[in-house]
């Protein structure tokens, strides 16, 4: 009897689904474990291929490279849920699986990955806001104060998570309640603040057919959402696709059609970039890319 092919989104349904406390040994490691070095490899070609396109360029969209991104987009899912543990309680009530930042480590540095935690200068690129110190004079400089988990490279300069961070700053640079509470756009799930990434409106299995977004950092700079559109203001939903509800639920059952990628809106959380080049579809003031919706800060 044949297996089933290991697949990120089979690993999330079960951490979902699992009630223990020990959901590396009962679910994560076996998982790794059956997904071995053919998995690794797999991750590790699709990193060397993603690092090396720009923005602007034609997309070599292919069956295998379109699998390959909503792979990482499940994997990203897979890392979205375990990272609720090291979050401050809020907006969503599961506390998540409950692994330890040793066994988070384990399993992503496993499957390839590097793990990073650079705290000398505050970069939106490598790092997600969770708590804002609000400092007294509002002109005072945004500066990390602690590490809350581990951000994540796929191969050399993709990026595959920002390091989540606590930073002090004046009120001109990060706002409290803000910059650490407000929708935080590409990604699924957090425990503090509300999300929305482009799976949410659709069915439960069209869902699934999502883009990872891709940023990579190069020596000559950052390349954010490379495969988004290039046009923003031409990344309109085509006129036959349905406009999906803003619950997750909504269109259930529905076939998932192609959409384009990208586009840009005004930002309003206020951050300061840390001077780096960036290029790339749908650039906010600050140098970050935003969705058809606000911004990834």
């Amino acid at each position: 009897m044949s297996q089933e092919p290991v697949a990120a989104r089979q690993l999330y349904t079960r951490l979902l689904e699992h009630t223990g406390p020990d959901a590396y040994d009962a679910v994560a490691g076996p998982w790794a474990a059956r997904a071995g070095a053919a998995y690794r490899a797999r991750l590790a070609a699709l990193a060397g291929l993603l690092g090396g396109l720009r923005p602007g360029e034609a997309d070599p969209r292919s069956a295998a490279l379109s699998a390959g991104l909503w792979e990482l987009y499940a994997l990203s899912r897979v890392s979205d849920a375990l990272l609720l543990s090291f979050q401050p309680p809020g907006h969503d009530p599961w506390a998540g699986p409950g692994l330890s930042r040793e066994r988070y480590l384990a399993l992503f540095t496993g499957l390839g990955m590097a793990p990073f935690e650079e705290t000398a200068v505050f970069d939106p690129f490598l790092h997600e806001i969770v708590e804002v110190e609000q400092a007294q004079d509002p002109a005072e400089p945004i500066r990390i104060t602690g590490v809350v988990w581990p951000g994540l490279w796929l191969g050399t300069g993709v990026l595959f998570g920002r390091a989540g961070v606590r930073v002090r700053a004046g009120l001109r640079h990060a706002e409290r309640g803000v910059a650490d509470r407000s929708p935080l756009y590409w990604s699924f799930r957090r425990r503090h603040r509300p999300t929305a990434d482009p799976s949410m409106g659709w069915g439960s299995n069209s869902q699934w057919r999502t883009d990872f977004r891709v940023d990579v950092r190069t020596a000559d700079g950052d390349r954010l959402n490379v495969l988004g559109a290039a046009d923003p203001g031409r990344a309109a939903r085509p006129a036959a696709a349905p406009v999906p509800a803003a619950h997750p639920a909504a269109g259930r059952g529905a076939r998932r059609p192609s959409r384009p990628r990208g586009g840009a809106v005004p930002v309003r959380l206020a951050v300061t970039a840390v001077g780096r080049r960036r290029s790339g579809p749908g650039l906010d003031p600050e140098g970050l890319s935003c969705p058809p919706c606000p911004s990834r800060n």
